[in-house]
This record gives C-alpha cells, sequence and structure tokens, in this order.
C-alpha cells in the first residue's frame, strides 16, 4: 500500500505444509517471481529449499508500488528450528517481534514457537550478569542472532542490535511478558515498564539453565568442552560448563561457533 514507507523492504516468511505443492502453485500464478530455478519445477525448488537454513527466497518482488522479498520454509523445519535451534535463522527471527498475518491451528507448531522464546530468555539468562537492565535483556536475545553476547558485538552488527530493540521496547515486552511474568527468578513489573531480575549463578542454577537450552547449542558447547577421544554424556559436560566461572562465555563461544 502506498500509504507505508516505501524505504524498507518488507520480508515476509510461509510456513507451508507441502512445499512442492505450495510452488507449483506460486509457480502458475507467480512466475516472474522466481529466477532461472523455475526452469527445473517445483520439486527441484523443494529440494534446494531443504539445504541450509531449510528456506528458499524469492527477492526483489514488486507488490503494491514497493518491492519485496519471501521465504518459504517447511512447516516441519520451523519447527525443528524453533525447538532445537539447527540453525536459528528463522527461529531467530521470531524471537523477535514480527507481524503474524495467519496461523493455523497447529498444536506442535504453537507450542516450538513458545519454546523458541523461552530458550532466547534462559540463553540471554546465561550471558547476562545477575543483575540488568530490562533493555540489556532484549539486547542479548535480539544479539542471539549475531552470533551471541552483545556486549562483545561491534561496528555495524552492534547498531543492527540497537536499532532492533531501541525503537521498539514496549513489543518486546508484549512478546516476553508472559514468559517472564511465569519466570521465577524475575519479578516484570508491567505496568512500570520494567523488571527485576535476580539470576541463580550458582552451579545448580547454571546447570539447569543449560540442560534447558535447546539441543543444537547444547551439542555445540560440549564440543567445545570436551577433549576429542573422551566419552563423556550431554549432562556430565554441562554439569562441567555450570561450575566454570565463565560459564556464559562459553555458552557464548556456543553461540558463535
Amino acid at each position: 500500500s502506498s500509504c507505508y514507507p516505501q524505504t524498507n523492504m518488507l520480508d515476509f516468511v510461509f510456513a507451508v505444509d507441502d512445499a512442492v505443492t505450495w510452488h507449483m502453485t506460486n509457480l502458475s500464478k507467480n512466475r516472474s517471481h522466481y529466477s532461472f530455478l523455475k526452469f527445473f519445477g517445483p520439486k527441484k525448488i523443494s529440494t534446494i529449499q531443504r539445504y541450509g537454513a531449510g528456506i528458499y527466497y524469492n527477492t526483489l518482488v514488486p507488490c503494491n508500488d514497493r518491492m519485496i522479498k519471501y521465504g518459504v520454509i517447511s512447516t516441519d523445519a520451523l519447527i525443528e528450528d524453533l525447538f532445537h535451534w539447527k540453525t536459528l535463522y528463522v527461529a531467530g527471527r521470531l524471537q523477535k517481534p514480527v507481524k503474524i498475518l495467519a496461523q493455523n491451528e497447529n498444536s506442535r507448531l504453537q507450542a516450538a514457537l513458545v519454546s523458541n522464546l523461552k530458550s532466547a530468555v534462559t540463553a540471554a539468562f546465561l550471558m547476562l550478569p545477575e543483575s540488568f537492565s530490562e533493555e540489556d535483556l532484549y539486547m542479548q536475545i535480539a544479539g542471539l542472532s549475531y552470533s551471541g553476547d552483545f556486549r562483545m558485538i561491534i561496528g555495524e552488527d552492534k547498531s543492527k542490535v540497537q536499532n532492533i530493540v531501541k525503537p521498539n521496547v514496549a513489543h518486546f515486552q508484549k512478546l516476553y511478558s508472559t514468559i517472564l511474568q511465569d519466570c521465577p527468578q524475575v519479578v516484570y513489573k508491567h505496568h512500570l515498564g520494567r523488571l527485576e531480575a535476580s539470576i541463580d549463578k550458582s552451579p545448580e542454577g547454571q546447570f539447569a539453565q543449560l540442560m534447558a537450552l535447546p539441543k543444537t547449542l547444547q551439542q555445540k558447547i560440549t564440543a567445545l568442552v570436551n577433549p576429542p577421544g573422551k566419552n563423556r554424556d550431554v549432562e556430565e559436560i554441562l554439569l562441567q560448563v555450570a561450575h566454570d566461572p565463565d560459564c556464559g562465555f562459553v555458552v557464548h563461544q556456543g553461540r558463535s561457533g
């Protein structure tokens, strides 16, 4: 619509249950959206979609006097990323305020969306000090997509994180209010627009948080700490990390890896 600013490109993501059928229909309606890959057909496009982050993008698509781009991801791949942070590509976007235009009643997807937000809060708690501001929390969460601890992000990436958070604090509050209200470590004073946190930095507290992290991040952390040739289980390694004074930095390194 011409009433919207024309400078920013709109970025859509469509989660679809059947990618082949979706691309087949879209090719018949919007063939010009696709690159030369349109000549290979919907099955090949769907195969390519499964590589990398599991998402296929059409870019520079004209729509209502402005340019848009849209990605297509299978619902199963999205759920996998939300639960386990397999790539954190789409899951990372959904840790920030976005506009959900339509949503089906897939209960597993609903649970995965909540799990992703809880995981973001848990990872942030591990990397933040015992006390911090509400904006620090949202900066840390937004920084997860930029390889971890926002305090260690420099230059353009740090500016991007700040530009995401500072104008959108109220939207972050709305997104995370329920999770923070249910978190025993946080007193969330929503009417005052601030939180008071007392994060348990004891080995027992950090171990509980480490065990609640998504599977892929746990695996990356254990790969960092576990020497080659050692056959220790994940729980044993995470217990060691929980006792490490630099536990938060180890989590940061795992997220960056």
